[in-house]
């Protein structure tokens, strides 16, 4: 198990901090250098709070010794105790790096292709998760049946039902808007525009699959 040097005491912290901001190049370098050897503990107390993630306890420490760098390299001596803002400052980087993990998993598998349609083009699990409100919508318009769109909307929604769709899909110029925005803009509620929404596309799904 690997064992770490004591921890600094108040007036030992502030003693390097000061040759690392005052001293000669020498002096700066070996003040670093002591400031980061004595607090190699506090970045593995750090770390361990993440321990039950699915990440090597080694790698999570080499990650909060970039954090424990960036704090001994920022630190403002009249703002009180290296260890408390480097905390931080670890923290925040071990953070990033489960995050950005995290991202990257969601990527890799939202786009991971799971199948394929009739005509042999792959489909993936984001096609799948877009398709349930936007299908109707987004088909006709993306596939160039821009026209037929215009038609079926002019011919089967109200005056409402049109307007909603265009601003919840930002279609033909307008802005997308939430559906708490566009209750706003329209006076109604969000749960009233939600209604509305279901019913238009639905009222153009049956026709759509008419053909």
């Amino acid at each position: 198990m690997k064992t770490f040097q004591k921890p600094l005491t108040s007036g030992e912290e502030a003693h390097y901090v000061r040759l690392l901001r005052e001293g000669d190049a020498d002096q700066a370098r070996a003040a670093k250098d002591t400031l980061i050897e004595r607090n190699l503990r506090l970045v593995a107390h750090v770390a361990k709070k993440y321990q039950n993630v699915d990440e090597d306890m080694e790698d999570m420490i080499s990650i909060g010794c970039i954090g424990l760098i960036k704090a001994i390299d920022t630190f403002d001596a009249g703002k009180g105790r290296l260890a408390t803002y480097a905390c931080r400052c670890i923290d925040n980087e071990l953070l990033m790096l489960l995050r950005s993990k995290k991202k990257t998993s969601r990527e890799v598998s939202l786009y991971e292709p799971i199948g394929q349609d009739k005509e042999g083009n792959e489909i993936h699990l984001m096609d799948v998760i877009e398709q349930e409100q936007q299908d109707v919508v987004e088909a006709l318009e993306y596939r160039g049946n821009v026209q037929r769109l215009m038609t079926l909307m002019r011919q089967e929604l109200t005056e409402r039902e049109r307007e909603i769709l265009l601003l919840r899909y930002g279609l033909w110029g307008n802005r997308e808007l939430t559906q708490s925005e566009i209750g706003e803009r329209l006076g109604i509620s969000r749960s009233y525009v939600s209604r509305i929404e279901k019913k238009a596309l639905g009222k153009l799904r049956g026709k759509f699959e008419q053909g």
